[in-house]
């Protein structure tokens, strides 16, 4: 019998994977021409990465991070496959061999799937280092952690840390990056005495400069934690009977962990993509349309490498799910894949970090304008990087309402405004909420407005024609600001917008909101 759709067989159930069948259904949204399955090792369906340093903080559920409520995916045709590994693929026959025993380990039952294109989603793994006491036995990648210790990196990790923190009095975060932070602010907020390690002179040493990195480290001790910087763990050792949980660093200071949360970094997970024989160098190797070597076999999202570069953020995954939707759907033939942006949010209460772009520029480099200003004494520290009129690279800390319009300006390629001065300090504001150098009527309806959510202008757009005309309406039917909230003035300076450009009438027909923003979307 000869299928009349093509069949599109996604491997990983995470954020990119996730948004490639949601960007193929709103172009097929019969399903008439593909068929969708989604498959995962993890027993959950797919939830935003984005939000889990908020369920250590105990701010929300891990119920509360699912991108789509129960019976989404069933609805629109989506065959979502959770708790099972893809153990093998046939690139001839087109074929991949489904193993599991409920538990999402291999080995029980079987199911064989034939695919037309096959997409690896598979996205990454913590990197814990082969330190002594990390691991139950022999250190090794995939290896089972020793009690006490958590790598955080998934929602069930979250379950872990805070279970864990109902015991711990003292807990060592091994990694000063992103993630340890975060982790270390959502142990504070649980009575856990924390101390940071990490190796470098300052934390976020990858999206800060010195000077940045400074200040960062005297807000991160201003809020209760300990920082070691310049140090790493040499050693863990378990709690015995005389002495008590503790780790050894390289100088030989003990310090107290009744709980180790590792933070050091991820790999991408390209385990299943060296089996089926596919180019590999840190990542699955892909080119501007997100082919590998291997014809009908594509990655995107943190598994993939793009031009030498692997994404470590979910905006790149993102994007990548929307260009490869538009190539296997033919929406859009000639789509490609050049980057993303880079910007870098910290996700903690009390800590107002947003790195962006290129930033590693001295003040008095001739191809550059750049604009810092520093305020130890109060946690804020803001440097600027433009050319040509342009926004190139940011550290906004501590600034408030100013990161939220900065990164709008970012993100456009707005011209910034003349007062660079009243830019830095946030003041350059119009009363629509918006920078004068952006112009909401001109930002296309792709512009990302929430990033923790990934909530477009056109999104925002959408929800408020269907009634959504505050922000908290918004917030309601899209998630926009309902994350670190740096969006919210953006968000209210477009409902400004809205409500001065739509014409007014009494019974106005309602457009309903995308598919991608109702629902609890992503």
């Amino acid at each position: 019998m000869t299928r009349t759709r093509r069949h599109v067989l996604v491997v990983g159930n995470g954020m990119a994977g996730a948004r490639l069948a949601e960007e193929i259904r709103q172009r097929d949204p019969e399903a008439a021409r593909f068929a969708v399955t989604v498959v995962g090792e993890e027993p959950h369906p797919a939830y935003n990465r984005v939000l889990l340093s908020t369920v250590v903080a105990g701010g929300i559920t891990p119920r509360d991070t699912r991108l789509k409520p129960g019976g989404w995916w069933a609805a629109r045709h989506i065959d979502v496959v959770t708790g099972t590994r893809v153990t093998s693929v046939d690139v001839d026959a087109h074929t991949a061999t489904l193993g599991t025993d409920g538990t999402g380990r291999t080995g029980r039952t079987e199911r064989i799937v034939a695919w037309d294109e096959l997409v690896l989603a598979t996205g990454s793994t913590s990197f814990v280092p082969p330190t002594d006491g990390l691991y139950a036995g022999a250190p090794r990648p995939g290896a089972v952690l020793a009690d006490g210790v958590v790598a955080f990196r998934t929602v069930d990790d979250c379950g872990r840390i805070v279970e864990a923190a109902g015991s711990a009095s003292t807990a060592v975060v091994i990694g000063g990056g992103l993630l340890g932070l975060e982790a270390a602010r959502g142990l504070l907020a649980r009575g856990v005495d924390v101390t940071v390690v990490h190796p470098q002179d300052f934390p976020m040493d990858r999206q800060l400069d010195a000077d940045g990195g400074a200040v960062l480290s005297r807000v991160v001790r201003g809020i209760g934690a300990r920082l070691v910087l310049g140090r790493f763990v040499a050693a863990r050792h378990a709690r015995t009977d005389s002495v008590p949980a503790h780790v050894v660093l390289d100088d030989g200071t003990s310090l107290a962990a009744d709980l180790v949360v590792v933070a050091t970094g991820v790999r991408p997970r390209t385990d299943l993509a060296v089996a089926i024989g596919l180019d590999v160098a840190r990542g699955v190797v892909v080119d501007d349309r997100l082919a590998t070597s291997v014809p009908h076999v594509h990655a995107i999202g943190e598994c993939a490498e793009h031009r030498g570069e692997v994404p470590g953020l979910v905006q790149p995954g993102w994007d990548q799910a929307r260009v490869l939707a538009d190539v296997l759907t033919g929406s859009d033939p000639r789509a490609v894949y050049e980057g993303t942006s880079v910007l870098t949010r910290l996700k903690a209460p009390d800590i107002d970090l947003a790195s962006m772009g290129t930033v590693d520029v001295d003040v008095h480099d001739p191809g550059h304008e750049v604009l810092a200003f520093t305020d130890p004494s109060r946690g804020r520290y803001a440097k600027l990087v433009l050319r040509h009129d342009r926004l190139v690279g940011a550290i906004l800390l501590g600034v408030g309402d100013a990161a939220g319009a900065l990164t709008q300006l970012y993100d456009t390629g707005s011209v910034a405004p003349r007062d660079r001065l009243s830019l830095m300090l946030g003041r350059a504001i119009s009363r629509s909420g918006t920078t004068e150098g952006v112009n909401l009527a001109e930002m296309p309806g792709t512009a990302v407005i929430c990033r923790c959510n990934t909530v477009t202008k056109s999104a925002i757009v959408g929800a408020f024609r269907s009634g959504a005309d505050t922000v908290g309406a918004v917030a309601d039917a899209t998630r926009a600001t309902t994350g670190c909230g740096s969006c919210k003035s953006a968000v209210d300076g477009l409902c400004s917008w809205l409500r001065s450009a739509e014409p007014t009438s009494p019974t106005p027909a309602p457009v309903p909101a995308p598919a991608a923003l109702t629902e609890g979307a992503a």
